[in-house]
């Protein structure tokens, strides 16, 4: 199956479309937009400008051939793109969208929202968390791998995941002060305490778990990201990141979140509904012993989507029937 991933190139963004589309394509292209004014002021709504409509030149939905089987959007700049494919392939190319959108369900084909999302439908997949490339078989793989820290090292594994959420407020003084102090605290009651970045943290943290951790990652050599989530036994995520703690909720590990001021209003609703289905819980510098089935929803939404796939493909005209079809229309009826 042929995919392509559309966004603006927003990380978050691709990293969820990149993990619905490696779950049912095996060719994958990625495809960025940058609509200009006025036509970014009015995404997600209004049309595709001319200089990115498939038959423009570098269009980033231009279709080099044929139409893709996939394409799988997020972000508000990317929605009008979407819908153009949708249209443009009279539905050769099944539209799947992340996230919420203020067009709705129509939009899409497939539209994968949060449960708290009001967005209902036949074509709607609604989960606790959104999709991204952290599966079980990668879990599973990093588990069997190296460790992180000798074995020789007696206590529970406690995974930081560092980064600011990046869309918004950036970390305060106040906020590194307060995550330091908490690991400290992990640190002295006996946890092995390992650190990695998804994103860059801000410099202050990064020097306050350098003598903190027993590991932390240098940003040299491999990235120990997965490797991380996978070997700890419990984990430490930026409140203000929701992609790191849908991450940390596939391992079925403790999820604690360490909330920074100034966390917009929308990721802390969606932080208070893990909250309250007792998933995640605030960081307060101690462990928290507790367990839940392992979350993604990713296999969800790729199964929806495979299904669509197959059911248009079963539907739709195989080759020697059109070339009959052809042919009948252009001899006219057979007689008998």
């Amino acid at each position: 199956m042929r995919a392509w991933v559309l966004t603006d190139g927003s990380a978050d963004d691709e990293a969820r479309c990149f993990g619905v589309a490696e779950a049912v394509a095996d060719r994958i292209e990625r495809r960025r937009v940058a609509p200009r004014a006025p036509w970014n002021w009015v995404a997600p709504f209004g049309p595709v400008p001319l200089r990115d409509r498939p038959e423009a030149p570098n269009s980033p939905i231009a279709p080099r051939g044929e139409w893709p089987d996939l394409v799988v959007a997020a972000g508000r700049a990317a929605a009008p793109y979407l819908a153009h494919v949708k249209r443009a392939s009279f539905g050769r190319s099944v539209a799947a969208f992340i996230g919420d959108t203020l067009r709705g369900a129509a939009l899409a084909d497939v539209l994968a929202v949060t449960e708290g999302s009001r967005h209902r439908g036949s074509n709607v997949v609604a989960a606790l968390t959104r999709p991204h490339r952290i599966g079980a078989v990668r879990l599973a793989a990093a588990r069997a791998a190296q460790p992180l820290v000798p074995s020789s090292l007696k206590g529970p594994r406690v995974g930081v995941l560092l980064g600011e959420g990046g869309k918004g407020r950036a970390w305060t003084r106040e906020d590194v002060a307060r995550l330091a102090a908490g690991v400290r605290r992990l640190r002295d009651d006996g946890a092995i305490v390992i650190a990695a970045a998804r994103r860059a943290a801000p410099r202050a943290l990064d020097m306050a778990l350098a003598e903190t951790a027993h590991y932390l990652w240098d940003r040299e050599g491999p990235d120990p990201y997965v490797a991380l989530l996978a070997q700890s036994q419990a984990l430490v995520a930026p409140g203000d990141d929701l992609l790191s703690i849908d991450e940390a909720l596939a391992t079925g590990s403790p999820v604690l979140a360490f909330r920074p001021g100034g966390v917009k209003r929308r990721t802390a609703a969606a932080l208070d509904r893990l909250t309250a289905r007792g998933v995640v819980r605030p960081f307060a510098g101690r462990l928290e012993n507790y367990s839940y089935a392992p979350l993604d929803s990713t296999p969800e939404i790729a199964r929806a989507i495979s299904a669509l796939v197959a059911t248009r493909a079963a539907l739709a005209p195989r080759p020697e029937r059109r070339v009959a079809a052809r042919k009948q229309k252009t001899n006219g009826p057979t007689s008998r």
